[in-house]
């Protein structure tokens, strides 16, 4: 069981923190563990960062000094990284600080020496450098183009679903599930929208609370998001070149604005029947173990005449783990799945070319050719003795704070 503090909690404006109560106390164990493993992740950044520079500038001073003599850039160059390296760093730690901020309340307290760096997996470092490209995507003029193929065609799907000339569109509400950094569901409460993000992931967590609540100057704030790529670079400055972040202020909400984000699994958190007039997933659906699962929740949850906005691939998260259920179907498969659940398929785009966190300038980039639709629950359904006045119930409380899975970002 889990309480949710209001977003007007001192742990962040718009993220719904949990009070978890456990009764098993292995679970409370495993749920601390989880917890301080990502916040390690951060704090072991930069020394993961600095091993790889070390073994390669070990790798360049093997080489024959007349070839060495030929690469004046190398050195300065790995230099060069170790400083953005440093940057990351300071960044991280701000999340890290405004994160341990956010759970003091919980069962979440300090562990010994906060100085003390515990080392870390490399799948929790890949996960962490994913994180710090997300904000490429979401929160830097970098992305802007990426976001206008992601985002658009699902905000204006909603504006042409549920026109302001025609909704009190304060009372039509949407969820975000995956909402990673919150770009998109930030922009859909800035429409005036009541709008809810839904992550699981703490790193991207830990990460959107950081922009959505303590970032309000506009471009304040630095990465280096390319230094980990060591291939297919043209120059080496595109691998030291920096981002600014955010490229807008995120408390730039219209005033009365119902934004919020609450933390734990989809299908887990989103129990409540016909409560939601809109659930918009980009990027999201392929990180199911069964897809199913995700279509009948949000069969579930929809009010009769609601509307499912999608957008996005099928590059199934848990494809080749072993120890993971993971059930890979196809678009048609999915498709005759939510026709049979009774869904209607209004608007149906099997190739829309899209990117995610792309970096612009490298050799190999990928391009997804995505499906896009809007499926509508239909409006001749029974509403459960619930009075239709247009309005959701109050949010969900999130469950429990779900330990990482293997899965990599997609």
């Amino acid at each position: 069981m889990a309480e949710t503090a209001g977003e007007e909690d001192q742990g962040g404006k718009y993220l719904h923190k949990e009070r978890i109560k456990y009764s098993p106390e292995e679970e409370a164990s495993l749920e601390r563990q989880h917890f301080w493993r990502i916040i390690d992740a951060f704090r072991f950044y930069r020394v993961h960062v600095q091993e790889h520079v070390n073994r390669a500038e070990r790798q360049f001073r093997s080489l024959p000094s007349h070839h060495q003599r030929l690469l004046p850039g190398v050195l300065p160059n790995l230099a060069r990284l170790r400083q953005c390296a440093d940057h990351n760093q300071e960044v991280l730690q701000a999340i890290i600080h405004n994160s341990l901020d956010m759970f003091e309340n919980m069962e979440y307290s300090e562990r010994g020496d906060p100085r003390k760096v515990h080392p870390t997996s490399t799948f929790d470092m890949d996960k962490l450098k994913s994180t710090i490209k997300q904000f490429v995507r979401d929160w830097s003029e970098a992305g802007q183009a990426e976001r206008d193929t992601c985002y658009q065609p699902i905000i204006k799907e909603i504006q042409r679903l549920f026109p302001s000339d025609q909704y009190d569109v304060s009372k039509v509400s949407v969820l975000i599930p995956g909402a990673g950094l919150g770009r998109l569901a930030w922009e859909i409460a800035c429409l005036g929208y009541t709008c809810q993000g839904n992550e699981w992931s703490l790193f991207m967590l830990f990460s959107s609370n950081f922009v959505l609540n303590r970032c309000e100057e506009v471009n304040a704030l630095t990465l280096y998001p390319w230094i980990h790529q060591f291939s297919n670079n043209k120059k080496s400055s595109d691998q030291t070149r920096s981002i600014q972040f955010p490229d807008v202020n995120p408390q730039n909400l219209p005033l009365n604005s119902d934004f919020s984000m609450v933390a734990g699994d989809f299908v887990e958190v989103y129990t409540e029947p016909e409560c939601w007039d809109c659930v918009a997933t980009c990027f999201f659906i392929d990180t199911a173990h069964n897809v199913i699962d995700y279509v009948e929740t949000i069969w579930k949850i929809l009010k009769p005449g609601g509307v499912w906005i999608n957008l996005g691939p099928l590059l199934y998260h848990f494809e080749n783990m072993a120890n993971e259920l993971s059930i890979e179907l196809s678009y048609e498969d999915i498709k005759k799945a939510m026709v049979r659940f009774g869904f209607h398929i209004e608007v149906e785009k099997d190739s829309m070319q899209t990117t995610y966190t792309e970096n612009d300038r490298s050799m190999l980039r990928y391009v997804y050719d995505c499906v896009f639709f809007v499926a509508r629950k239909p409006a001749d359904l029974c509403f459960n003795n619930q009075e239709d006045d247009q309005h959701p119930s109050s949010p969900p409380a999130a469950k429990s704070l779900r330990r990482e899975s293997t899965d990599s970002l997609t």
